[in-house]
């Protein structure tokens, strides 16, 4: 029997990592987005995950930092709201395999998974946690903005650390 499983986005939350000058690191974070998971069984293996982030929801806690992130510069948020990943594999070997989308570029990317069981909580209902981490190149998915430093290192690196912490809901 499958089971369709909702985020919670009260305890959920999508973080980024990025090397700033060479010699430190900026996290942001996207504060909105949805996501469910339909499972065939209770450890995921055949789960199919899909998620949608609001690309208009970064927050990096500089509002001059967010809006040129959100510009054409970079997410361009006006003309590409959404940032996607789709997985039909589910979580094989503490990583899984999907589809990420960003500004309409879609490549393949393997995050690393750890599955940290589910539970029932005091209302009767049936929850899963998942933590995700890996690596992406942002320039594989158009966001080329970038700077050299007087040293001759990049002002935004082009490796972005990604951690996401997801609790999902059975519906």
């Amino acid at each position: 029997m499958k089971t369709k499983w909702t985020t919670d986005p009260a305890h959920s939350e999508i973080f980024f990592k990025v090397k700033h000058m060479v010699i430190s690191t900026v996290t942001g974070e996207f504060t909105k987005f949805q996501g469910s998971v339909e499972s065939e069984n209770d450890d995921f293996t055949n789960a199919k995950f899909d998620f949608s982030i609001d690309t208009d929801s970064i927050n990096t806690k500089i509002s001059d930092r967010d809006s040129h992130l959100k510009s054409e510069a970079f997410f361009n948020t006006s003309h590409y709201p959404k940032i996607t990943f789709k997985s039909d594999s589910g979580i094989k070997n503490n990583s899984i395999i999907g589809i990420l989308t960003i500004k309409e570029v879609s490549k393949e990317i393997t995050l690393d998974a750890d599955f940290g069981g589910i539970v029932k909580d005091p209302w009767n209902n049936r929850r899963a946690g998942f933590e995700f981490s890996g690596k992406l190149n942002r320039k594989d998915f158009g966001l080329n903005w970038s700077q050299v430093t007087e040293a001759g290192g990049l002002v935004v690196s082009n490796e972005v650390r990604l951690l996401i912490n997801l609790e999902f809901i059975a519906q």
